[in-house]
């Protein structure tokens, strides 16, 4: 492994600082066992999912969480890691290094952070049981769409009502005051 130039590592601990500072979801993983190509197939299923997977010195990882919510995370930055960042929707990632984990790659979920909580590989395990973030918002659309369909109908049932007994009424005092054919 070549060693890098200290130029070289300020560039790594700003990226890695940059994107735990953006992250909602950041978890460390330890990857050792998987090879080239297992590891590039993770980090494209990451990327389609708007998340990275990072490897990168204990030391850079541990000097870059300094000062993000990340930093709960600093004194589990030992032996072979790699961290998966999320951003926008937590529950992709967890999905898929969850589903990776569990496919018998030789990846193992360590710990994570979630909105600057840590978590351990369990509830990592229970985020990924969720519904995607795109399915709850249309969930909470259609709950939200459903309240003024229902008072909607309610009220127009108000005047139905009253004009359906307005209608019995007519016919009722209709049928009492017209002469009988006999």
């Amino acid at each position: 492994m070549r060693t890098l130039r200290l130029e070289e590592k300020q560039e790594i601990v700003e990226d890695l600082h940059k994107r735990f500072a953006e992250a909602i979801l950041v978890v460390l993983t330890e990857y050792q066992g998987l090879n080239v190509a297992e590891a590039s197939e993770l980090r494209r299923r990451l990327r389609q999912a708007g998340a990275d997977f990072k490897v990168a010195k204990n030391t850079l990882m541990a000097r870059a969480a300094e000062g993000t919510p990340v930093a709960t995370l600093r004194v589990e930055f030992q032996g072979p890691g790699a961290v998966a960042i999320g951003y926008a929707d937590p529950v992709a990632p967890a999905k898929i290094l969850t589903q990776f984990a569990e496919e018998g790659k030789k990846l193992k979920i360590r710990r994570a952070v979630l909105d600057g909580r840590l978590i351990a590989p369990a509830d990592v395990k229970a985020l990924a049981e969720l519904p995607s973030r795109e399915t709850l918002l249309a969930q909470a659309l259609a709950a939200m769409a459903a309240v003024p369909a229902s008072f909607v109908r309610v009220l127009a049932g108000v005047p139905r009502g009253l004009l359906t007994v307005l209608n019995a009424i007519g016919e009722k005092k209709g049928s009492a005051g017209a002469p009988s054919a006999a």
